[in-house]
């Protein structure tokens, strides 16, 4: 009985009473499927989303936590959720790391046919070359960490390692296609270092085959020698590794200049509309104001963040007056590190031990602005099952999939909280996202605006679902 939908004890007081339940069952679906059509008509009619995308992207560009435009977009954040009617706007702090790519990535193959370039980028956090000088060694290919730990040291010592295990191309999902090849990304470079090697190769994280390195962060081990690291086009790890077969003696050199500087203090951006009836119990949405710094964000979270704005504008005008307390959050530092949302989960359960505060839901949309597919859910069974009973309201939306897991990495740390709040991520079309993730290809001009305002008015529709229909606390029996 906790966790039952009030809609489901409604209808058991109404059987006490005698009361017919096909009309009451008929009105209050038709009452949640208005008022989503009232959403999705402002979004798709008078919809601001794509004009803030296009100043956030083209007047800032990106938002690598730690630097100037980082600031500038926290700035830009505040003044659009003031302007849009936030009861309160602030900055909660949030140290960061500051680290520059610099202006040099460059890499040669040399071998019996000559001398190829190839496409690199640092690695998000990677040192940079000794003395920002070259290095060069023979290469040597692996799939995965487990092959690496397996070769003899005198095989490892000296050279570069190129780890080249493609994304897996049968999984539908292409979000689970990534996780299963990232750890060579972010564990690689001390592998390779633990192994002896000089440098690392780490083959771009994308289905595409392309000339686009595309980065992303890495960890380094405590205690393990710091060894410099890029991402490699598609195209080049493969013509690589074609290369190596035929010229196992083939070397490569690397060079590049990245550097870390001491930590910043940036901050999440926080507006927050105060709900009528259940004031302190909060619903947190947002998604993540950094960037990684070679492209323009704009799928990467930029969409997420307008998308997150676009709810309070879209609601405001259409008079929506919530129960609850709405959290509209632009995250910090998503890309290198999740110190921005590990530090509001913080907060929360600061709250949640010293007062009267409760964080009943964290929604988020960090997958890109496509069309929006469904939901990805963090819950309980109960609150997973209330998530899925939205299906007949957003069908004629096609939006269909109400999948368990993966909500989000910014509300990911809201998991520790007791009562555990529900955590719903915004599920758009992934297979074309990791053709532009991380690179310099996520810009403005990729960003489809029906399908951006689409994944507005879904995200502002979860919301008010969420809002309407969550039991609240104070009647939890």
């Amino acid at each position: 009985m906790q966790f039952l939908h009030p809609f489901l004890r409604t209808i058991w007081v109404l059987i006490a009473m005698g009361t017919p339940l096909f009309h009451f069952a008929q009105s209050a679906l038709t009452e949640d499927s208005l008022l989503i059509r009232r959403i999705y008509d402002e979004a798709l009619a008078r919809g601001e989303s794509y004009e803030n995308l296009r100043t956030l992207t083209k007047d800032i560009g990106h938002r690598l936590s730690g630097s100037q435009s980082a600031f500038e977009a926290m700035e830009w954040g505040q003044t659009v959720l003031k302007d849009y009617g936030a009861d309160s706007v602030w900055v909660m702090p949030v140290t960061v790391p500051s680290w520059t790519r610099g202006d040099v990535a460059h890499s040669n193959a040399y071998g019996k046919n000559g001398v190829n370039t190839l496409r690199v980028t640092a690695l998000g956090g990677s040192v940079g070359t000794p003395n920002n000088e070259t290095i060069r060694g023979r290469v040597i290919e692996v799939k995965d960490l487990d092959e690496l730990e397996e070769l003899p040291k005198d095989e490892v010592e000296g050279r570069i390692v190129l780890f080249n295990r493609p994304m897996d191309p049968i999984l539908i999902n292409t979000g689970a296609a990534y996780g299963g090849a990232i750890d060579q990304r972010g564990n690689g470079a001390s592998a390779a270092a633990k192994a002896g090697a000089i440098g690392a190769l780490i083959r771009s994280l994308t289905h595409a085959l392309d000339t686009l390195p595309h980065t992303g962060a890495l960890r380094y081990q405590e205690g393990v020698h710091r060894i410099p690291a890029a991402a490699i086009s598609t195209v080049d790890a493969t013509w690589l590794s074609r290369q190596l077969q035929e010229d196992p003696d083939m070397e490569v050199s690397l060079q590049m200049n990245c550097q870390a500087f001491p930590d910043v203090e940036q901050g999440n951006v926080i507006g927050e509309w105060i709900g009528t009836e259940f004031p302190n119990e909060i619903i947190t949405l947002g998604g993540h104001l950094d960037s990684w710094d070679i492209g323009e964000g704009a799928h990467d979270d930029g969409a997420g963040i307008v998308h997150t704005i676009e709810v309070l504008r879209i609601l405001k005008a259409i008079g929506y007056e919530p129960k609850r307390t709405i959290r509209f959050v632009l995250f910090i530092n998503e890309e290198n590190g999740n110190r921005g949302g590990k530090e509001y989960a913080r907060i929360a359960e600061y709250d949640h031990a010293h007062s009267d505060r409760r964080y009943v839901a964290g929604l988020e949309s960090d997958a890109g602005g496509f069309v929006p597919r469904g939901f990805r859910i963090d819950g309980s069974d109960e609150a997973t099952e209330l998530v899925q009973s939205w299906g007949s309201l957003f069908d004629p939306y096609n939006v269909h999939q109400f999948r368990r897991g993966g909500a989000g990495v910014d509300i990911s740390p809201m998991k520790s909280l007791n009562p555990k709040p529900v955590l719903v991520g915004l599920s758009p079309d992934g297979q074309r996202y990791f053709d532009f993730h991380h690179s310099a290809q996520d810009v403005f001009e990729n960003v489809h605006k029906r399908e951006l305002e689409l994944g507005a008015a879904t995200f502002a529709a979860a919301v008010v679902l969420l809002d309407q229909h969550l039991p609240s606390l104070d009647k939890v029996d």
